[in-house]
């Protein structure tokens, strides 16, 4: 007869109830419980062998415990919920670390040692501005491997033209090589959620923009995709000699931001960051 499951490795509905789990629409959590779903998300990442990972809104522990059953130097978890934090504290691997802290405030370039990653079912909530600030230090980073919601998904891996593509769209492919890895459906959550969601690959370009062209670029896209239907010469006026930054990189004036390939939005960066 076999013995008692030791911690850690008992079903996750038995944890979710033995802490009482509920998820909290407040918190944007949307457990992942399946293992093999959990293993596939971590098989994304690639080979994780002596690399130091990062995971935010771990909950439960689902994709934690599959993070773990690779060979990976350590994991550093980040979760607000003090019940998933008690959930977490049941994993016995000296490779993990457990935060209760906000992810938005902390610094993973600086916790963590290189080479370090992002892997995490981001909670939807905070997904797109947690993005944003691993973007602003993309260098730091090896790879993110991250889990969205697909209309954001959809957002960070659009062509130019289309209805999806925007600032996200030219921020994350000027940054990094991007591509959705993976697809699943609402079921493979609990509680489901209203939107498909989508594994999104994003490894950051050899060469990264210095800081004065970052902030120009950001600032060229707020501007560019403000207000979207007004032509550039419009909606790029707020940045100052709209009309003469456009002529210096050989875009016409009467085109829209959404019609912009990266490279032409790359280039007006650099125009603007030189005029400083």
């Amino acid at each position: 007869m076999s013995g008692p499951r030791p911690p850690g490795s008992q079903p996750l509905r038995e944890v979710l109830a033995r802490h009482g789990l509920r998820p909290r629409k407040a918190l944007g959590q949307h457990f992942l419980l399946d293992p093999a779903i959990c293993a596939r998300i971590a098989a994304c990442a690639g080979d994780l062998s002596g690399r130091h990972v990062l995971e935010v809104g771990p909950g439960p522990g689902g994709l934690t415990r599959a993070l773990l059953a690779t060979p990976l130097a350590s994991l550093t978890a980040i979760e607000l919920d003090p019940r998933a934090v008690a959930a977490l504290g049941e994993i016995a691997d000296p490779r993990l670390t457990v935060l209760q802290r906000d992810a938005l405030g902390f610094d993973g370039a600086k916790a963590l040692p290189a080479p370090r990653q992002v892997v995490a079912n981001l909670p939807y909530n905070i997904g797109t501005p947690l993005l944003l600030g691993w973007l602003r230090q993309a260098g730091a980073w090896e790879r993110l491997t991250l889990m969205f919601q697909q209309e954001v998904a959809e957002r960070i891996t659009a062509a130019p033209g289309t209805a999806a593509y925007g600032r996200l769209s030219v921020l994350c492919q000027w940054l990094c090589r991007c591509r959705v890895l993976m697809h699943l459906p609402p079921g493979a959550f609990f509680p489901p959620p209203a939107v498909h969601s989508a594994v999104v690959g994003l490894e950051p370009r050899p060469e990264q923009p210095s800081a004065p062209l970052l902030a120009a670029m950001e600032r060229l896209t707020a501007a560019a995709f403000g207000q979207r239907r007004k032509m550039l010469r419009a909606s790029l006026r707020p940045l100052g000699a709209a009309e003469a930054l456009l002529a210096a990189a050989g875009i016409a004036g009467d085109r829209r931001g959404e019609t912009l390939s990266v490279e032409e939005f790359a280039t007006l960066a650099r125009h603007l960051a030189e005029r400083g």
